[in-house]
Order: C-alpha cells, then structure tokens, then sequence
C-alpha cells in the first residue's frame, strides 16, 4: 500500500513538472515548441510526457484548461469584489499583467491551436464576459454610463487589450505594456463610456 501511494505521488510530481515546463516553453518560444524540448528542459525521459499525455494536442488542451480555470476563477472573483468598471478593469489588467506572457502568445497563436484547446479560451472570455455585464449593467441602470450593448462594451474593452499585447513591441518593448499603460486605457475606455 506504501509503495502505491508513493509511486502515485512521483507520478503526480513527474505531471505537475511537465506541466510547469511546458507553461514555460509556451509562453517563452510558443506552442509549436516540440515535447522534446519540454522534457530536456524537465529532465525527464521523453517518452515520460506520453505516459501523462497521450498527444501534443492532449498537453495542449491541458495547459490551456488548467489556465483558463486559474484565470476564471481569479476574473469571477474580481467581479464578486469590485463594484465599479474602474475597479474592475484594473483588476482585469492586474491579473492579466501576472500571465502577460503566457496570455499574449495565447491570442496570438489561437489559431494553431486544437479545437478543445481554443473552446478553454473561450470559456475565459464567457466567463469574464458574464461578469462583466452584471457590473455594466449596474452602472448603466445608475446612470453612470452611457446605454450602450454591454457585450459591445466587453468586445470593445478585450479588443482594446488584444491590440496593446499583440503589438507589445511598439508600446512596451522592454517591458510590461499592461502595466505601462494601465491607467491610460482604463482611463480613457471609462471616459468614453461615462454620460457627460
């Protein structure tokens, strides 16, 4: 029984390695990053990752997943804890700003990426999404911001955001463009969507 628990527990740790490595090399080199670059930089044989993940796509998807979980788990929670669009944005781009690199070559790279995999993103966005509206909603019904389709206002907002991170080499490029530019996008999204 001691000797199960044990082997179960290396098998746990071996997964959590893989998986810590290859958030790594996807975030520093991109998803057509091969496993056996991921092992090498683990330090395990190569044919261990196909013991834990039967297919590229498989460990992938799994990445992806588990981050899109983190993320909306943290994105639910701001929006559980922020009464206003300011103090949401700002967390949005707080959280956001922690996996800046991972994030970026996640939109930037969505398109080679598996169906499954590309569906956890989407998840991200419905969920962020979702919380989103009830504090827009909120805002327009007080009469702080102008009545205007709060999914537009959410596409408009992620888009704003997308385009900073896909073009980081213009805005930022020694450096954090989230957090470089901060205030100014929040600042100037709210204003255009404040009643004057």
């Amino acid at each position: 029984m001691m000797q199960s628990s044990k082997r179960q527990l290396q098998k746990e740790q071996t997964r959590k390695k893989i998986m810590d490595t290859a958030f790594k090399i996807y975030s520093e080199k991109g998803f057509t990053s091969s496993t056996s670059i991921i092992a090498k930089e683990a330090g395990i044989a190569h044919g261990s990752i196909f013991l834990h993940f039967p297919t590229l796509n498989d460990l992938l998807t799994c990445i992806i997943k588990e981050f899109a979980n983190t993320l909306s788990l943290r994105l639910h929670h701001l929006s559980e804890t922020n009464d206003n669009i300011e103090q949401l944005l700002d967390a949005h781009i707080d959280t956001l700003s922690e996996y800046e690199i991972f994030y970026t070559r996640l939109i930037t790279e969505m398109v080679l990426l598996p169906e499954e995999a590309r569906t956890a993103f989407a998840a991200i966005q419905t969920g962020l999404a979702f919380n989103f509206n009830k504090i827009m909603n909120h805002e327009i019904e007080s009469g702080v911001l102008k009545r205007l389709p709060p999914h537009i206002l959410f596409n408009t907002w992620i888009g704003l955001i997308h385009y900073y991170l896909q073009n980081k080499d213009l805005f930022a490029p020694d450096g954090s463009v989230l957090k470089r530019y901060k205030k100014q996008l929040i600042f100037t999204y709210c204003e255009l969507l404040r009643k004057q």
